[in-house]
């Protein structure tokens, strides 16, 4: 079984952290644009690992494809952007839009959970 709450708190202390690279040991390696990408994975990797957090906590729908669908969307979403701006790489780009969907899926399966009154 998933201690997906253990796994929120982590994936904020994993965001905070890449936050401060990203400003003190990025800053003057990446243009503004690189410096954009990354700061957009961090607000949607601590907007996502706070949902985590919110969705573990909630009784008593089962939200662990919930947590799930918006783990998968921090490691796809952000973990690409991260890539992108620290490389440059482009091509890693096209793996941004899988997480944007997973991210989705995550909050729509909250709401069916919600609306089929299982919490």
């Amino acid at each position: 079984m998933m201690h997906w709450n253990a796994i929120g708190a982590v994936a904020m202390a994993l965001a905070v952290m890449l936050g401060a690279f990203g400003a003190h040991g990025l800053r003057d390696r990446l243009d503004a644009y690189s410096m954009g990408v990354y700061e957009k994975a961090v607000f949607y990797h601590f907007v996502h690992a706070l949902g985590i957090l919110i969705v573990s906590m909630m009784r008593p729908v089962d939200g662990g494809r919930v947590c799930g669908l918006l783990g998968l969307g921090i490691l796809l979403f952000s973990g690409s952007l991260y890539l992108l701006a620290v490389t440059g790489t482009r091509t890693l780009g096209m793996v941004t839009p899988l997480g944007g969907v997973a991210f989705i899926a995550g909050w729509l399966y909250l709401a069916y959970l919600v609306s089929a009154k299982t919490v």
